[in-house]
């Protein structure tokens, strides 16, 4: 029978190995005014009628719930059609556990592989795998993957990266002896003249942490067989060329924009998507099609190189699952716009965030900082202390990006904006008029 610890003994022990005091010093990196959100509900028994008012009076101390958001960096607030969750909530979906049994599992199994055959669509890549956790580790897994195939412990990583992208990719790295040698980003892009000539693979994000558009072409030709690895926004392949026309090796993202609510930051979804011929590298699933004893098409594993499956020192990733209903979320909402409707939105994006930045850019002191193209976010650079300006437009119901993100990418005295097809023109006007009367 497994042990598991329940005494205050083994509480103490546990503490002590970690070098804690106390529970409560685990959480110590929680800001205080958040802790005070998480009241406890006190030792009597409640009706659920008085448990539910007493939460949402809890709730409603949350303020963000009703701000108009332009926060970005990867995690964005988009309109979720109600046909999304429609589906999703069904209990054959919702309640449904991995597919070990194919003959029983041909609902989950077909879903997963409409997803990897959408994401191969909208990538331009060969294959796909059935999702994983995030954005952050689908890049670093594409990074393990690089090293397994070129032999090479060196990696080139762009220095326009996302800093939570990086520092799960630096974690994954040092945990397997894997050095990261960063790539100087100049004018806000990517130099990739500074590649180092013997490194396995390249990492850069396009659209990058600045929001700019990294130009692609040309790049696989001169780096040598180092493969290239890029990280995308999913929502910009709606009018950009999918790096997989551009020479990518393989392809991630962040599919959080395709029908998942932001919340406090998380589920979210990795997609990963390669070539065909590093199959056998790439870490997670993949659902192939097949035909039954009588002809009929049927969905089964074709391949899962992982540690529960095969012998640990020849699995390519520990990542022993895949986000199932986030990546059918993600299923639904691609399959709902359509390739069509992906594009409009894309524009829509792309249009609201230029606009915004025309009137930011107007204001006394204010300029962007990077005179180069952008899809839905950028970074304005302002005449006064921009931690100052965020927590003044955050008084007025304006969340925007912490300015500490960008100065630890080298942009100091600046405030990065992300603009989804959600923010109406009135909003976007409310913005630079605020801003205005701050400057």
């Amino acid at each position: 029978m497994r042990y598991i610890p329940n005494t205050d003994e083994d509480r103490r022990e546990m503490l002590t190995a970690i070098g804690r005091s106390s529970i409560s010093e685990l959480f110590d990196d929680i800001p205080e005014n958040v802790k005070a959100l998480f009241q406890p509900l006190g030792q009597a028994g409640k009706s659920e009628m008085e448990v539910r008012t007493e939460l949402e009076a809890i709730s409603r101390k949350n303020e963000a719930g009703g701000a108009v958001s332009y926060l970005g960096a990867g995690i964005y607030d988009h309109y979720i059609p109600s046909v999304v969750s429609h589906i999703t909530s069904r209990s054959e979906f919702y309640t449904a556990y991995t597919p070990y049994q194919p003959e029983i599992s041909q609902g989950t199994l077909t879903a997963m592989f409409e997803f990897q055959t959408l994401v191969c669509e909208l990538t331009g890549m060969e294959i796909a795998n059935s999702s994983m956790y995030d954005g952050g580790t689908a890049l670093a897994e594409a990074a393990m993957m690089a090293a397994r195939v070129t032999r090479k412990r060196r990696l080139a990583v762009s220095g326009a990266l996302f800093s939570h992208y990086r520092r799960v990719l630096d974690t994954y790295c040092w945990a397997s002896g894997i050095e990261v040698v960063e790539i100087p980003a100049r004018d806000g892009r990517c130099d990739f003249t500074q590649v180092p000539s013997d490194v396995g693979g390249v990492i850069v994000q396009s659209p990058n942490a600045f929001g700019v558009i990294e130009d692609l072409s040309g790049v696989k030709g001169d780096i040598g067989d180092a493969l290239l690895i890029v990280a995308v926004n999913p929502v910009s392949l709606g009018i950009l060329t999918p790096p997989g026309e551009l020479g990518a090796d393989i392809v991630t993202a962040e599919g959080q924009p395709f029908g998942l609510a932001a919340t406090f930051g998380g589920p979210l979804l990795g997609m990963f998507a390669t070539r065909k011929a590093y199959l056998r590298q790439m870490p997670g699933r993949l659902v192939g099609q097949t035909v039954d004893a009588d002809g009929n098409v049927g969905y089964t594993m074709a391949a899962q190189t992982r540690e529960q499956h095969i012998r640990r020192q020849k699995a390519t990733s520990n990542i022993c699952t895949n986000a199932q209903l986030c990546a059918l979320t993600a299923t639904v909402y691609m399959a709902s716009l359509g390739g069509d409707g992906l594009r409009s939105l894309a524009e829509l994006n792309l249009q609201k965030a230029h606009y915004l930045a025309e009137k930011l850019s107007d204001l006394p002191g204010c300029d962007l900082a990077f005179d180069e193209p952008f899809f839905n976010e950028f970074v304005l650079r302002v005449p006064s202390d921009p931690r100052a300006i965020r927590d003044g437009l955050r008084e007025q119901g304006i969340l925007v990006d912490d300015p500490e993100r960008l100065e630890r990418l080298g942009v100091s005295n600046a405030l990065r904006f992300a603009v989804t097809e959600k923010r109406s023109k009135e909003e976007l006007d409310r913005l630079a008029d605020a801003l205005g009367r701050m400057l």
